[in-house]
């Protein structure tokens, strides 16, 4: 079966960063888009960032632009999110996810799901 495993998150520090990484598994890694989302708690969840098959494209957030960068190996089917700069409202639990289409910004788009891993930014 398709699984999305994340890791990576953790507390951090206001200016600090932190390097998530998604491992998929049981599914042709380079057949899908990536994206990440976050969702805070009493919020629903956002788009983060997402890039297609071949990792040539990107789109993210405005609220990460130039803070946050996506990259995937596809040796490896793993979809990374490295973060610098973190602020406070980057708090959430962050989520990898698979599409067949690029770009897509919002969940409904989204086919398989990690479990999540959660980060903190303490200000």
């Amino acid at each position: 079966q398709v699984q999305l495993v994340e890791s990576g998150g953790g507390l951090v520090q206001a200016g600090g960063s932190l390097r998530l990484s998604c491992a998929a598994s049981g599914l042709i890694f380079t057949q899908y888009a990536m994206g990440w989302f976050r969702q805070a708690p009493g919020q629903e969840r956002e788009f983060v960032a997402t890039i297609i098959w071949e990792g040539r494209n990107t789109e993210y957030a405005e609220s990460v632009k130039g803070r946050f960068t996506i990259s995937r190996d596809n040796t490896k089917n793993t979809v990374y999110l490295q973060m610098n700069s973190l602020k406070p409202e980057d708090t959430a639990v962050y989520y990898c996810a698979t599409s067949l289409s690029f770009p897509k910004m919002k969940p409904s788009d989204y086919n398989y799901w990690g479990q999540g891993t959660q980060v903190t930014v303490s200000s």
